[in-house]
């Protein structure tokens, strides 16, 4: 089989790496793919978002499957364009992806079907979000409405902060039209849980959850990020949460989305808050998170490729989708200065061998060598039978990578060690 991988970053490698565990794969294609991804697919120089060209590649290449990876063209309708000219893919329709692209329509659809989530008020007008904001709860949370690449979400501690992010995102248009419209919501507390699951429309296998780590520096402190690094499972996501998640917020939604015409085919990521009142939804996302997914898909025991297809002809009931019992963590290696202004261009220097995974998000290759091109750089990531023991061997593993200018965060793993040991 030729298959198809659509994006260019960590996730993608991740996807790419499981993928090639199949023995009737022959050769797999990524759009526009990375320097380091070069090792496992061969990349061709066609954006994400250049649709057209994607679908004219497809065709021209014969590609038996496609996997349509990040959030932009799930939303530009790429899955539409590919399944017009026959070629099945992984990833929901433009019309089942809004569920990410629009947090107007994400809330709204949780509001009208009883999905637990943040009380909130959305508005096209600034006057009328500032007027609100003199007398709303504080804290408060602030978002763009459509995709920002992770980094429309501002939780203002102060009146001022939130009235300076309401002007940032509807006057100053830091989001482009993203912006236009804004969500103010309920500050809910508790820890938070990712959860990536598999879903046809009828059936949801959720993956094994994990816990993300967006804050740049160590006891989370620093800007918020894409992610610098992530642990699974999720000692906050025990066996009676996983219960209600399904019942009340994992298969209501997928019902939900049916029932608007919006069947959702693929990758559903439930960004969940376990509060004092139960699991509530904070986000959903259309595809695989990353770094989420450099954690969960090393643990997958089943076929990647079986599940995927199984999702696209719906039938995924009939795959009995597994996965180890053990632990992971990934530690993601930044350039310095992320996710403000960084140097780029060094060269990177990996292990000829090693136990761990090493998944590449920004890099190039120039003259024989892979260089840096960007601010999350790489994953490194390892499993292990305990949490202890994945952590232990992750920064064992970061040890064998360098390159100028590398930082990471040296705590990635600690708040669900810490949860683990008082009994959560």
């Amino acid at each position: 089989m030729k298959l198809m991988v659509v994006g260019g970053g960590g996730r993608e490698h991740a996807i790419i790496k499981k993928l090639k565990e199949n023995p009737a794969v022959e050769e797999i294609f990524a759009l526009p793919g990375n320097g380091g991804i070069a090792a496992d697919a061969t990349c061709v120089a066609i954006g994400a978002k250049e649709i057209d060209k994607i679908v004219e590649f497809a065709t021209a290449n014969a590609i038996d499957y496609a996997v349509v990876a990040p959030d932009d063209p799930l939303v530009l309708g790429c899955v539409d364009a590919l399944n017009s000219v026959g070629i099945p893919c992984f990833g929901p329709e433009a019309k089942a992806a809004i569920i990410e692209g629009s947090k107007v329509f994400s809330k709204d659809l949780m509001k009208k079907y009883g999905i637990p989530t943040a009380k909130y008020e959305v508005f096209t007008d600034l006057a009328a979000a500032l007027t609100y904001l003199e007398s709303a709860p504080i804290p408060t949370v602030v978002k763009a409405d459509g995709l920002t690449l992770g980094k429309g979400v501002i939780i203002a501690m102060t009146r001022d902060e939130a009235k300076d992010a309401v002007r940032s995102m509807m006057e100053d248009k830091v989001f482009g039209e993203s912006g236009s419209r804004v969500v103010i919501e309920e500050f809910l507390t508790g820890p938070e849980v990712s959860v990536l699951s598999f879903t046809d429309g009828k059936t949801v296998v959720p993956m094994i959850s994990s816990m993300d780590h967006k804050r740049a520096h160590d006891n989370d402190e620093g800007l918020n990020t894409g992610g610098m690094g992530t642990i699974a499972p999720n000692p906050y996501y025990t066996p009676a949460v996983a219960a209600e998640c399904m019942e009340k917020i994992f298969l209501p939604t997928v019902a939900a989305m049916n029932a608007e015409g919006r069947t959702f085919k693929g990758c559903l990521y439930f960004g969940l808050m376990i509060t004092p009142n139960g699991p509530k939804v904070i986000e959903y996302n259309c595809r695989f998170g990353d770094p989420e997914t450099q954690v969960v898909l090393p643990l997958l025991k089943t076929d990647l490729l079986t599940v995927m297809q199984a999702v696209t002809e719906g039938r995924l009931a009939e795959v009995n989708v597994e996965f180890a019992e053990d632990s992971a963590c990934c530690v993601v290696m930044a350039s310095d200065g992320y996710p403000q202004k960084y140097a780029s261009g060094f060269e990177i220097k990996l292990p000829t061998e090693t136990t761990a995974n090493i998944f590449v998000a920004g890099a190039k290759i120039a003259d024989g060598k892979l260089l840096t091109a960007g601010g999350r750089v790489l994953g490194v990531t390892e499993t292990a039978p305990t949490l202890e023991g994945a952590i232990e061997k992750a920064y064992e593993a970061v040890k064998t990578v360098s390159f100028d200018n590398a930082y990471y965060r040296k705590d990635i793993g600690q708040r669900a060690l810490a949860a683990k040991i008082a009994g959560n």
